[in-house]
């Protein structure tokens, strides 16, 4: 019972999975925080657009 104890408790056959995971949460964090940055520049940038086009006289 103990060596098997051992044995699993050296095992890190599931730490590659773990990893993998921690690192797809990092992109997915990092592409959120580019994604919302990007939308609310164009957002910016249309509003500006929308304000000189409503200020031009037809």
């Amino acid at each position: 019972m103990g060596r098997t104890l051992s044995q699993l408790w050296r095992d890190q056959s599931g730490q590659g999975m773990a990893e993998y995971g921690l690192l797809t949460a990092l992109i997915a964090l990092v592409a959120l925080v580019a994604v919302r940055t990007l939308g609310e520049n164009l957002k910016q940038k249309f509003e500006q657009m929308a304000e000189v086009l409503g200020n031009v006289n037809w």
